[in-house]
């Protein structure tokens, strides 16, 4: 993790849509709560996150001015090269640069990627995941 990956925000300007990364892991704010606690305490934040790459959800309760890192994540568009038993070949369209990047765990997306489509995949931390495949024009 790098200073360039990240930005810093306070939980309590967090909005949802956003990503925030919560033990070393990239998650998508699907909910946001705010409440204040009383004349003299402080704000709490309870979110409803969802891991970007393993899809898990979870729930966070946090004081709202605790800082948290907001990812940079690249959002890139590569062709499929080859898909394996377990992985796909990708080759980014921008650089020519070819990676694997896991298959996606949404079945809608596994049945739509064949060798040469297009994709959208978006990297974060040295992970790489494919959010859509895009149609053939």
């Amino acid at each position: 993790m790098s200073e360039q990956d990240v930005e810093n925000i306070k939980a309590g300007q967090v909005k949802e849509g956003n990503h925030i990364i919560q033990n070393g892991e990239v998650f998508l704010v699907r909910g946001i709560e705010k409440s204040k606690t009383g004349k003299h305490g402080h704000a709490k934040c309870r979110m409803k996150i969802e891991n970007i790459f393993t899809g898990s959800k979870t729930e966070i309760s946090i004081p709202g001015d605790t800082k948290l890192q907001s990812p940079i994540i690249d959002k890139r568009n590569a062709q499929v090269i080859s898909i394996g038993s377990d992985s796909i070949q990708l080759m980014d369209l921008e650089t020519y640069d070819t990676f694997e990047a896991a298959f996606p765990t949404e079945e809608e997306l596994k049945k739509l990627i064949t060798e040469g489509a297009e994709v959208e995949y978006w990297k974060a931390f040295g992970k790489s995941k494919i959010m859509r495949v895009k149609p053939v024009s």
